[in-house]
């Protein structure tokens, strides 16, 4: 069994996706088109949401905090990801190593919930549109929203200040950025304990949200089987888009973190944190507004 030297660390040495300088710089291209156009997209149904009052419903209430979280998110790791292309060492402190874990994880529990919240949203104004106005009301909608921030900065926080992790050498790190499982494979001592508490925390945020999804969609495609033809297709066509976003985002975040967990090196977290961290804040937008009529009535006269 490999022995771990206990000299704590101060800064990690990230591995990054490559040495390659050739790959490296295409990386770097790609990645910033990326950043460019998640940041376009969200910024864009943010002002959108607030310049057209036919857009102050519940849902683009939603859809502007997902946008907002999907810029805090991408942009916790795509500039430090873009700087560290372009270096020849990737080095990292470990006080900012922290900061970028726990910002990341707050971030990527509060869209899991929020995503959850939406579903509902969707299920409450699809199967009971009667009831909608009182279900979904403003003061619900913004309660709920401060609920899902304060309620995922307690679950990321407070474990995190009451177990802190101790490093130690090698500091090297097979990962573009700082991940709370990649981090524990070089952490000092008995780590069980931290592990049991992490899984938790994650089926929390990841399974608990699924299923609210999952259950919300299956009412509504019932519901949608009982409409004319032609409303019919326009439904499932949304509602097939927010499945597969949704399933793409739940799908690599329970691989990562519910999935088993070894010591050995391995590539697969690095590329399946690309698909939750950088793809998907580049996707939501799209897939959630910009095929809806009234954004597009609004990005027409805009332009």
């Amino acid at each position: 069994m490999e022995t771990k030297n206990q000299t704590i660390v101060t800064d990690l040495v990230l591995l990054g996706f490559t040495n390659n300088n050739k790959i490296k710089f295409l990386l770097f291209f790609i990645f910033s088109i990326i950043y460019i156009v998640t940041l376009f997209g969200n910024v864009l149904i943010i002002y959108i949401t607030l310049l057209n009052p036919n857009l102050h419903v519940p849902m683009y209430f939603f859809l502007s905090n997902l946008s907002i979280m999907d810029l805090c998110n991408i942009s916790c790791a795509v500039p430090r990801l873009l700087m560290d292309l372009l270096s020849t060492q990737i080095t990292i402190s470990l006080m900012a190593c922290t900061v970028q874990i726990l910002l990341l994880i707050w971030m990527e529990g509060n869209e899991c919930l929020l995503l959850a919240v939406m579903a509902f949203d969707r299920y409450v104004a699809i199967c009971h549109p009667l009831h909608y106005p009182i279900v979904m009301r403003w003061s619900v909608c913004r309660g709920l929203v401060i609920f899902i921030c304060i309620f995922s900065f307690a679950c990321v926080f407070i474990p995190s200040f009451a177990m802190p992790l101790t490093l130690c050498y090698p500091n090297t790190v097979n990962h573009f950025m700082c991940e709370i499982i990649s981090l524990m494979k070089i952490a000092c001592g008995d780590v069980q304990y931290k592990k049991t508490v992490t899984f938790f925390l994650s089926c929390t945020a990841l399974i608990f949200p699924f299923v609210i999804i999952l259950v919300s969609y299956i009412c509504i495609i019932f519901s949608v089987l009982q409409i004319h033809s032609s409303g019919r297709s326009k439904a499932f066509s949304t509602c097939t888009s927010h499945i597969t976003v949704v399933t793409m985002y739940f799908g690599t975040g329970m691989v990562t973190y519910l999935g088993p967990t070894t010591d050995a090196s391995s590539d697969q977290d690095k590329f399946l944190s690309v698909v939750y961290v950088i793809i998907a804040p580049m996707l939501n937008p799209f897939i959630y507004s910009l095929n809806n009529r009234d954004v597009k009535e609004t990005i027409a006269k805009i332009l």
